[in-house]
């Protein structure tokens, strides 16, 4: 906000991790956290700031990033990271990743914790839609929108 530019805010989170520990072990379960850490710091730019959020959640910041190419970025993310089965103990163990996606333009009235909330919404939007994909925070444009249309087709409809 001090720099007035743009910038994407991530929250990736590994699908079915508890899956993982039960089957495999917490042991399995930090490599499955560590091939993914390293998947994801392998495909950003020096300006990012990749950290573990908790759990199994990553936080990403993307600078100077339009919400367009923080998808595609994200895209790429979610390939590297499902694109080769983690090897752990002789076994092939696969670990996929859904990612959240929320921009703040300048001028926006967001808060951090705002911007947060709403990657975080987009995040479970993304495990609700199946899993292992990207989901992008609707604008609060976008849901005042939708919650006029919705009245407006509740007032129509009665």
């Amino acid at each position: 906000m001090r720099h007035k530019a743009g910038f994407t805010l991530l929250m990736a989170d590994l699908d079915h991790f508890k899956k993982v520990n039960d089957t495999h072990g917490h042991l399995a379960g930090d490599a499955a956290l560590r091939h993914a850490a390293q998947a994801l710091e392998g495909g950003l730019r020096s300006t990012d700031f990749l950290a573990r959020y908790g759990g199994e959640e990553f936080a990403i910041i993307l600078p100077h990033t339009s919400q367009a190419q923080a998808w595609m970025l994200a895209e790429r993310l979610r390939r590297r990271v499902g694109g080769e089965s983690l090897r752990y103990a002789g076994r092939a163990i696969p670990v996929t990743v859904s990612i959240g996606l929320a921009t703040f333009t300048p001028g926006q009235a967001a808060t951090p914790a705002s911007l947060l909330a709403m990657a975080d919404q987009a995040l479970y939007a993304a495990k609700d839609a199946g899993r292992n994909r990207v989901s992008i925070a609707a604008t609060r444009e976008e849901l005042r929108e939708a919650a006029r249309a919705a009245q407006q087709g509740g007032l129509l409809a009665g």
